[in-house]
């Protein structure tokens, strides 16, 4: 990670459920995981780092982001008919 705009801080645990402690995490990859599951998701199924890495989708899209450089940025769009 490049420190600035391709960094934000990532709750495991969401506020709204509670949560508190925040790591940085890349751009890209927190609005990725915020595109496939809710709040109440990450706080139940995906609270820890591990938890995240072991799903399939987040896996083919680590493998896709490798490629790319540090600081490379681009929208992430919700799946289609993904619960929000």
């Amino acid at each position: 990670m490049v420190a600035g705009p391709s960094v934000d801080r990532h709750h495991f645990v969401p506020r709204a459920e509670g949560g508190r402690e925040a790591v940085p995490v890349h751009r890209i990859c927190h609005r990725k995981l915020h595109t496939l599951w809710t709040e109440r998701e990450l706080a139940q199924l995906y609270r820890t780092p591990e938890a995240i890495r072991e799903h399939p989708e987040v896996r083919r899209f680590v493998a896709w982001l490798r490629r790319k450089p540090p600081e490379f940025w681009a929208p992430t769009r919700p799946r289609r008919g993904a619960r929000r």
